[in-house]
C-alpha cells in the first residue's frame, strides 16, 4: 500500500478509474468540453485531475486553477452565511421572516385560478427561517429555471413584477418587497419546491447584518477559508482562467452559450444572487467542503460550531419525510428517492431507497453540472466541476459515487 492510500484509505489504482471513465464516456466522445475532479479523505487530497478543454473555441486545455460558474452550489455558501447569524442569536429557525421584513406579514396563498380570477387564502402560519433555508416556504423560481417555461399562474406574477429581472436589478430590500406581493404556491411547510428561497437567505444576510451580502461573504467565509478566487464577478485579471459554458444541443453537440470574454459573470452583477451567483475554483470549493467535514473549522478559522453544521444536514422536511413525498415541480439538483433536505443541502437518507452508496452524505449541484458532496461517516469530500447545461443531462454524481466508494479499502 502506498503512503497516500495509508493516509486516505483509498486505493490509488482504483481511483484512476475516474479518469478512465470520464475520458471514455465524456471527453473522448465530445459530450463535455472538460472537467475537474477532487477527492479528499481524512483531510488528505487523494485525487485531483483536470481533463479536456476549458474553452474549445480558443483551444485552451483545462487548467488546475480554472474558474467555473458554480450556480446553485452558491446555495450552501449562502445558507452557511445565514447560519453564522443564527449562531449570533439574531433569529431562531421557527421565527417568522417578517420579524425582519414586515411586508411578509401580508402573504397570501394561491388556491385556484389566475390573473383577476385568482383565488387566494391566508397562510396557516408565517414563513419561517427554516422554510427559506429548506425550500418549504411556498416560493417558486417564477418559471426562471433553465429550459423551464411558465408552468403555473403564480409564475406569471413573478414575471409581471420583474422579480430577479436582469434588465432592472433589485436591491435586496426591493427583492423582498416584491416577493411579499406574490401569492405563495402552497401553504408554508407543507411541501418542497426548488425556488428563490436561497436568494431570500442572501437578502436576509444583508438585512440582518447591515453589510452588503458580497462583503459579508468575503469577510466571514471567503477570507477566513482562503477562498481567494470565489466571487460574484470574475476579476479582469482572472478572465483568462474562466471556463466557457456549453449547452448540449438536440443533435447532441456542444453549443457555446456563455463566452468567458463577454460573460455577464465578468461584470459586476446588479443583484448578488445567493441562489446562484458565484464563480470559483475546485480548490476553493474543496476548502469550503473541508470546513464542513471538520465541523465548521479549517486551518484555525472557525466559521460555524460543529453542532450547527450537524443541524444543517439533518433532514428538516416535515414529518421526517423524503423528497419523493413532498416535492412539487420537475426540476431540482437531486433525485428524490431516499433523499431528505436540510438547511441548504440535500442528504441521502438510505442507500437502498436512493440506489446508491453514501447514506448520511449531504450535497448539492449547480446548473452547469457541477456537484459536490460531504460524507461525515466516510470522512470524505468530493468536488466535480464542468460547464454543461442543463445539469440533469448526465448522472455524474451517481457514476462518480460508484467509482469512488468502491475505492475505499479501510
Amino acid at each position: 500500500m502506498d503512503a497516500q492510500s495509508q493516509w486516505t484509505g483509498l486505493d490509488a489504482g482504483r481511483l484512476e478509474r475516474i479518469g478512465e471513465h470520464l475520458e471514455r464516456n465524456y471527453i473522448g466522445p465530445g459530450k463535455i468540453a472538460g472537467c475537474q475532479v477532487s477527492v479528499a479523505r481524512h483531510g488528505h487530497l487523494a485525487y485531483f485531475k483536470s481533463f479536456g478543454a476549458m474553452d474549445l473555441e480558443r483551444g485552451k486545455t483545462t487548467r488546475d486553477d480554472t474558474i467555473y460558474r458554480i450556480y446553485s452550489m452558491t446555495k450552501p455558501v449562502t445558507s452557511v452565511a445565514l447560519m453564522t447569524l443564527y449562531e449570533r442569536g439574531y433569529f431562531q429557525l421557527n421565527d417568522p421572516v417578517s420579524r425582519y421584513v414586515p411586508s411578509w406579514k401580508n402573504h397570501r396563498v394561491w388556491v385556484s385560478g389566475e390573473g383577476e380570477a385568482m383565488q387566494t387564502e391566508a397562510p396557516h402560519r408565517p414563513i419561517t427561517f427554516r422554510d427559506v433555508l429548506s425550500h418549504t416556504a411556498g416560493l417558486t423560481y417564477g418559471g426562471g429555471l433553465p429550459g423551464v417555461g411558465i408552468q403555473h399562474p403564480i409564475d406569471k406574477v413573478y414575471r409581471e413584477l420583474k422579480i430577479r429581472s436582469f434588465d432592472a436589478p433589485d436591491t435586496m430590500d426591493g427583492f423582498m418587497e416584491k416577493l411579499s406581493k406574490v401569492p405563495l404556491r402552497y401553504q408554508p411547510g407543507t411541501a418542497w419546491m426548488y425556488s428563490l428561497a436561497t436568494d431570500v437567505c442572501g437578502a436576509l444576510v444583508e438585512i440582518i447584518s447591515g453589510k452588503p451580502f458580497a462583503q459579508y461573504l468575503q469577510e466571514e467565509i471567503f477570507e477566513p477559508l482562503g477562498m481567494k478566487d470565489t466571487a460574484f464577478q470574475v476579476a479582469p485579471e482572472k478572465v483568462d482562467r474562466f471556463a466557457a459554458n456549453y449547452q448540449r444541443g438536440p443533435d447532441k453537440t456542444l453549443k457555446l452559450i456563455d463566452d468567458p470574454a463577454n460573460s455577464a459573470f465578468a461584470k459586476e452583477p446588479g443583484f448578488k444572487s445567493g441562489g446562484g451567483g458565484l464563480t470559483g475554483t475546485s480548490a476553493d470549493y474543496l476548502r469550503f467542503c473541508e470546513m464542513l467535514r471538520r465541523g465548521g473549522e479549517l486551518d484555525g478559522a472557525r466559521i460555524l460550531g460543529p453542532r450547527t453544521v450537524a443541524l444543517m444536514h439533518m433532514n428538516h422536511l416535515p414529518g421526517g419525510k423524503q423528497l419523493t413525498d413532498l416535492a412539487i415541480g420537475g426540476f431540482s439538483e437531486t433525485a428524490y428517492d431516499g433523499v431528505g433536505f436540510g438547511l441548504g443541502f440535500a442528504s441521502t437518507l438510505g442507500e437502498v431507497e436512493s440506489g446508491g452508496l453514501g447514506a448520511g452524505d449531504y450535497y448539492w449541484g449547480g446548473a452547469a453540472s457541477t456537484i459536490f458532496w460531504v460524507d461525515p461517516k466516510e470522512d470524505l469530500c468530493v468536488v466535480f466541476m464542468t460547464q454543461l447545461m442543463p445539469s440533469g443531462t448526465f448522472n455524474f454524481r451517481g457514476q462518480l459515487k460508484s467509482i469512488i466508494y468502491s475505492a475505499i479499502i479501510d
